[in-house]
Formats: structure tokens, sequence, C-alpha cells
């Protein structure tokens, strides 16, 4: 909402779930940009227009890998000529992406179904083969995120009684709780890394 409420601009956000929907709308209300910002509740394929710039946080994890051309192509298509693409997305080493991509791990069954962790080099081959989207700004958060997550997991812990109101049970707490020290470990160790990546859109295509 930040960038909507610096500049005179229309904020189009396309989402996939109904409840960060209601809390998305009632926070743009309480900033007072209810007539800057629309939130839509649809797949990201179905947004339509022309924008100066497209955000996009996290998604291309959850869309599985024989989707991530599509996905970048709809960036594309959403984004006029010499506009701005950011995308905020976690990475893995490339050999163990494609090691894993075929594979049904712990994370996949429980956590993320259908969804796979991309690398660095997957990503800038993608673009670069499917789209006219080229890099140009690149900021990673590796250590940031690792205490995010340790914040996270100390946090559940502490109102960790309450699940059992919401309708979780002890399984349920044990799994978040290795989901949340296990995605830990791996920033921490450099095996995985969360990047900030902005891309210009070429003129040519």
């Amino acid at each position: 909402m930040h960038p909507c409420g610096r500049k005179r601009s229309a904020c189009p956000l396309g989402d996939l779930v109904g409840q960060q929907q209601r809390l998305a709308s009632q926070r743009v209300c309480a900033a007072g940009l209810s007539e800057r910002v629309q939130i839509d509740l649809c797949d990201y394929r179905d947004v339509t227009g022309s924008y100066d710039a497209v955000v996009s946080a996290e998604m291309i994890e959850a869309i599985g890998y024989r989707w991530w051309p599509h996905y970048f192509r709809a960036l594309e298509r959403l984004v006029k000529p010499g506009g701005r693409v950011a995308i905020q997305t976690i990475t893995m080493p490339h050999a163990r992406m494609m090691a894993t991509r075929k594979t049904h791990t712990w994370m996949q069954k429980y956590i993320f179904p259908g969804g796979l962790i991309p690398s660095a080099e997957a990503i800038l081959g993608i673009t670069a083969r499917y789209t006219a989207l080229r890099p140009v700004d690149l900021l990673a958060m590796r250590p940031h995120y690792a205490e995010t997550l340790r914040l996270w997991r100390e946090r559940f812990s502490q109102r960790r009684d309450r699940l059992a109101d919401l309708g979780f049970d002890d399984v349920f707490a044990r799994m978040w709780e290795l989901y949340l020290a296990y995605s830990e470990a791996g920033f921490r160790s450099g095996y995985l890394n969360v990047y900030q990546w902005t891309f210009a859109r070429e003129h040519s295509r």
C-alpha cells in the first residue's frame, strides 16, 4: 500500500485466499486508500490490464515447475514496455532443484503441495528464454529471513496453547515447528536464500 499512498496511481492486487482478501481490504480502508487500491480474489493468470509496475511476492514457489514460463509471461504481459517487475522468491541451488523437482518430499507432501523452490539459474534462464524481462537489480536477504523464521517459531511456541481452539491438533503443532526450524536452518546454512529481483521489460518485444 505504501507506493499507492505516495503516488497517484491505481494499484489492483490479486490474491487467492478469501481471508487474506478481507484483511487486506480492511487495511486498505483504514489507510484511506480505497479509491486507489483494489483487492481482487483471482488467479494470477486472469489478471488484466497494463501497468507501470508489477510486484509478486513468493508466488513462484507455489505454482509448480511447469508453470514458471507461464508465470513470467503473465508478468511480462501486465507490465508496460519500459516498466518494472519486482518479485520476491526463495531459492535453492540449481543442482538440488533439478534433483528434487520430480520427487515427493516431506515439504511438498505436508506444507506446499505441488510447489517447488526455484534456483536463481532457473529464474534467469526462463526470463531470458521466454520473456523480454531483464534483471536490473537484486537484493539478497538471507540473514534477515533466517531471523524472521526464528521469531515466527518463537511466537508460534508462545501461543501453541491456542491451537486447539482453532481446530489444530498436536501433530499439526509439531509439524509446523519442524517446518519453521527446518527452514531457518536452510537459510542459516546458506542452502536457501531469498531475493528481491527487479526486472525491466525491454521495448523490443
